[in-house]
């Protein structure tokens, strides 16, 4: 477990030069620890180490884990795909859900959200990627408009994963340009809260915080390679 504390202040380390290289403050980007597969007890060591934020892909592992650890002050992300039967439980267990990529989705998650807003991204398949989820770039308008309507979801941005065809550098600026324009055809009480981009993960974080994100999904790098 004392190499989670030594991988997190490395990853810090990494963050900090990359924002600095950016011109960024790296205050401004949040570690969030991709932690499935991996145990209760490994989730409290990160804890312990310092990691607020931990994100989980299938909602099973996960309400098994939420049960087991002692996190009280961590922040929870869904990160995985949403299934339309699963959408009750992942309202009432996460604070952000990373993922939405169609309207039914969001409109059953704030159906089912009970006191504050659930936060929520647009998951985007910036590289038009047939093997990979989220909504086409030409849908993304519109889907913004339905989903920032609904009543018990804040939306906040946009989450990518890139096919490992597309370049980095590329497909996170493609990214930060698609948020930025959104941003700006956003009424103004629904921009003040747009303020997050999603994207990159251990292998291509410096070209995400290059980009502009707000949020690195991380889980080789903190964690070591995932057992199978």
């Amino acid at each position: 477990m004392n190499s989670i504390a030594g991988n997190l202040l490395e990853l810090k380390a990494r963050i900090a030069k990359a924002a600095t290289v950016a011109k960024r403050d790296s205050a401004a980007i949040t570690l969030i620890a991709a932690s499935k597969t991996q145990s209760a007890e490994v989730v409290n060591a990160a804890y312990q180490a310092g990691v607020r934020h931990f994100g989980e892909n299938y909602l099973d592992e996960a309400l098994t884990k939420l049960a087991a650890v002692d996190t009280p002050n961590a922040t929870w992300h869904f990160i995985g795909r949403v299934q339309s039967n699963k959408t009750r439980l992942i309202a009432g267990h996460f604070d952000w859900v990373h993922t939405v990529d169609r309207v039914k989705i969001a409109k059953r998650l704030s159906s089912h959200r009970e006191g504050n807003p659930l936060n929520a991204l647009i998951q985007v398949n910036i590289d038009n990627d047939p093997a990979k989820a989220g909504a086409k770039i030409d849908d993304v308008e519109t889907l913004v408009g339905e989903v920032a309507a609904l009543p018990n979801l804040r939306l906040r941005g946009l989450m990518a994963i890139l096919s490992q065809a597309t370049d980095p550098a590329t497909g996170y600026q493609s990214m930060a340009q698609l948020a930025a324009r959104l941003k700006a055809q956003l009424a103004a009480d629904e921009a003040v809260f747009w303020d997050t981009l999603s994207i990159g993960m251990s292998g291509d974080m410096n070209s995400a915080i290059a980009a502009g994100a707000t949020h690195v999904r991380i889980g080789t790098a903190l964690f070591g390679p995932r057992a199978t």
